[in-house]
């Protein structure tokens, strides 16, 4: 059998036979990609080039773009160009980075998630200390705290899950390198260790999403004691899709890491990761941003001074 040692390469999951299906495969994640693409650098730009969006709440609208952008990019490019060019491999070092990078972009995203709750408690249950609790310096510690716990979970991980020894092979039924494949690829009884770690952060990932169903409850306490049903809509509006995004996100990251190897199924565990690192990233956009007057106007300029520029350049 060989172990990790003799292995210079993996094999993804091959996402569909025939040729006609790989193509009709790679258009369709080509276009998830280029939407979620386009709309994360609407927001980043939008954010970064408007004074009125100078605050909090975009500030952290903007991580959040910067790590769904970075989290796609992480695994939809090498799945596209596996499914044209027809092939399943990837070389060891690029499993592990994209393992990498996977977990820095969801860890930080799942952090900042977390963050944005507590913004979304204090603008609406203590508006009058928002500014005080929610200052400059706040808002950039915290940003700071969630890509740095990002990283240190990353590194935990990773360096443990590619220290194992690895006899089963080298497929990986997965469109990406994700730890629970890893692990199925491990020595018998060496993988404890890194089982213990999901568990342990499996609890603080619950812990963290509890402090956000509390913080929500808050929320919803305080809007339905608002005399303005605008306001009460507004609230519901920005609160909810977040609530069901962090719920949809947790259920199948969780399930995908606990579920017992007897209970896999290609299609189920295909299913699973497309839930927990294709959708989030594609429809925060939309749910975050878009829906928001503010974003909107923002990126409405960006898009106008695109089309400007590219009318007064002149043409050859």
């Amino acid at each position: 059998m060989p172990n990790s040692s003799s292995i210079s390469e993996f094999l993804l999951l091959q996402l569909a036979d025939p040729r006609q299906l790989q193509l009709l495969h790679f258009w369709l994640l080509l276009g998830i990609y280029l939407a979620a693409f386009l709309g994360n650098s609407l927001i980043i730009t939008a954010v970064a080039c408007d004074q009125r969006l100078h605050n909090p709440m975009y500030f952290f609208l903007l991580n959040l773009a910067l790590l769904d952008l970075g989290c796609i990019s992480t695994t939809l490019p090498k799945a596209m160009a596996n499914t044209l060019w027809d092939t399943r491999a990837i070389s060891y070092t690029g499993c592990a980075a994209q393992l990498f990078f996977f977990l820095l972009f969801t860890s930080a995203e799942y952090s900042l998630l977390t963050i944005m709750s507590y913004d979304r408690y204090v603008a609406i249950c203590k508006p009058l200390h928002y500014g005080t609790l929610m200052d400059s310096r706040a808002c950039a510690t915290m940003a700071a705290a969630a890509w740095g716990t990002g990283v240190l979970y990353t590194l935990l991980h990773t360096a443990s899950t590619f220290s194992l020894p690895l006899c089963q092979g080298n497929v990986v039924n997965q469109f990406f390198c994700e730890i629970p494949q890893i692990l199925r690829l491990a020595c018998s009884g060496s993988y404890l260790r890194e089982v213990v770690l999901i568990i342990f952060s499996v609890s603080l990932a619950f812990g963290c999403f509890v402090f956000i169903v509390v913080s929500y409850v808050q929320i919803f306490m305080a809007v339905l004691r608002m005399p303005s049903e605008q306001g009460r809509h507004k609230a519901f509006s920005t609160c909810l899709p977040h609530l069901a995004v962090v719920s949809l996100f947790l259920s199948t990251a969780i399930y995908a890491n606990l579920k017992p190897p007897s209970a896999s199924s290609p299609s189920v565990d295909l299913m699973v990761a497309v839930l927990y690192s294709v959708v989030p990233t594609a429809v925060n956009p939309l749910i975050y941003s878009m829906r928001n007057r503010e974003v909107k106007d923002g990126v409405r300029k960006v898009i106008t001074k695109c089309v400007s520029l590219a009318v007064s350049c002149p043409s050859f």
